[in-house]
């Protein structure tokens, strides 16, 4: 079960004082939360499609962190942000797209 991010404050002190890097598919803003786990938020926003769009990219992004989980350093706020590029891609690119954005950030376990 993944922990998540849902107060709107929460995202925007994400957004405002964390760290973020960019791949064509995702954007991921990382903060230290002080706390032994990890939460997660996802933000899907209309430019990128329709509600089933939007929903599949949503489960798409939440399965690939379910799969990796245990690969994550722990203590992080962590906000996924899908770009318009992801519409139409398979789990597979998300995924890699997932994983090499938290390479970026250096929060994979060897």
């Amino acid at each position: 079960m993944l922990n998540s991010i849902k107060e709107n404050r929460d995202f925007l002190c994400v957004y405002h004082t964390g760290k973020s890097y960019v791949n064509k598919y995702l954007v991921m803003y990382l903060l230290k939360n002080g706390s032994e786990k990890n939460r997660f938020g996802i933000t899907v926003s209309k430019k990128v499609g329709n509600s089933v769009v939007r929903h599949r990219v949503t489960r798409l992004i939440r399965e690939a962190i379910r799969l990796n989980l245990k690969q994550f350093d722990q203590g992080y706020d962590i906000v996924i942000v899908a770009r318009n590029a992801v519409r139409g891609r398979n789990f597979f690119e998300v995924e890699s797209a997932v994983l090499h954005l938290a390479g970026l950030h250096r929060i994979l376990m060897k």
